[in-house]
């Protein structure tokens, strides 16, 4: 009987999902020893990226639900990392399989549903500047530092003193590799949305900012979570009047959602290269099915020709790129009003030294 060169093992692998490897660890010592090492990870996670394979919707509610990709169909209930029951959780952003997940006692903790690992992270206190305790409001963001191969939570404060126009910041950023949190420089712009996350795309985090509060025309400020510099990205030109907008991605694209307030349409636009203006494009006219639906693109067919959306946190419809029809995707189980992320299964890990070992273990 043919052997298969140890060569070709981690090629096949790799291809596998996480619930399979995770058993085939069991095999013997040396396919334990291949499917935990860092660089059959980092394998495996870039053959499900580059391919769209092993792609779960994870629906949040008071709980939190999973739908595979490729069937549209429920799967499971997935166990919340928060040992208490019935706890309010909300998801700071997701990155390469991994979850940041905040509780109402203020609790953060970075979790891969895959492997059922999680982490909780340090408590850091807030500085309070002088003469700005009137108002606060903070915003997180979530994701990945290819150079150091670190993952970072960025949390931002944002403070308003006594004139109107008078604010501050203070920013830190939590490395998993040090398990510690640091300041870095404030932020120099006024966020427009109080509530809205930081969004992935091309290694770095976006918001929706003024360059002051007085200010009316809008930009999107980019976090890079290699260089932990700020900088600003423009938005296309032929965008009317009388609109609501949000900053998403698509991929590792950055996208915009215009929604018109006197419309029945809601244009989604792409940056096909990354910080140039003029690569914005309209990816697609969605018509409304009332005035003012929310319509958030999630990922695309793996053709390519479909694209995945969701309606009002209430639905999902597929979106023919080129005839420009859309289907309605019915999925039993699921909450009567979500929110949705893109989740890709993987086998990262959450400590420095690569070990999957939960923080409630390590004493064990």
């Amino acid at each position: 009987m043919a052997t298969i060169s140890p060569d070709i093992i981690p090629e096949i692998l790799c291809r596998l999902g996480v619930k399979d490897l995770l058993r085939f660890r069991c095999v013997s010592k040396p396919w334990c020893s291949l499917i935990d090492s860092p660089d059959f990870i980092k394998l495996h996670l870039s053959q499900s990226l580059n391919t769209s394979t092993h792609l779960s919707i994870v629906l949040r509610d008071c709980y939190l639900f999973s739908i595979y990709f490729d069937s549209l169909k429920a799967d499971q209930m997935l166990n919340n990392p928060f040992s208490t029951e019935y706890i309010i959780t909300e998801i700071l952003g997701s990155c390469n399989g991994l979850f940041a997940l905040f509780n109402c006692d203020e609790e953060i903790a970075l979790w891969n549903p895959s492997t059922r690992k999680f982490h909780m992270l340090p408590v850091t206190d807030i500085e309070f500047p002088r003469d700005f305790c009137i108002r606060q409001f903070i915003v997180y963001g979530f994701g990945h530092d290819p150079i150091s191969d670190d993952y970072k939570l960025v949390r931002m404060v944002q403070f308003y003193g006594k004139e109107d126009d008078s604010f501050d910041s203070e920013v830190k950023v939590y490395s998993l590799r040090t398990n510690s949190w640091r300041r870095i420089k404030d932020f120099p712009f006024y966020l427009l949305y109080k509530r809205a996350y930081g969004v992935l795309a091309n290694n770095s985090l976006h918001w929706f900012v003024f360059k002051n509060p007085s200010d009316t025309h809008r930009f999107i400020a980019a976090f890079d979570l290699r260089t932990e510099e700020y900088r600003l990205v423009e938005l296309p030109d032929y965008i009317g009047e009388g609109f609501y907008m949000c900053v998403n991605s698509i991929g590792d694209s950055l996208c915009l959602i215009v929604n018109y307030y006197e419309g029945s349409v809601v244009d989604i636009w792409m940056m096909k290269e990354y910080g140039v203006k003029e690569s914005w494009i309209k990816m697609v006219s969605v018509n409304q099915f009332k005035p003012f639906d929310f319509v958030e693109p999630l990922a695309f067919s793996k053709n390519g020709d479909r694209a995945l959306m969701c309606i009002d946190h209430k639905r999902f419809v597929w979106y023919d790129l080129r005839s420009k029809r859309v289907k309605t995707v019915r999925i039993e189980g699921v909450p009567s009003l979500f929110e949705a992320e893109v989740l890709v299964e993987s086998l990262v890990p959450l400590n420095a030294n690569g070990a999957m070992i939960n923080k409630k273990e390590e004493g064990t």
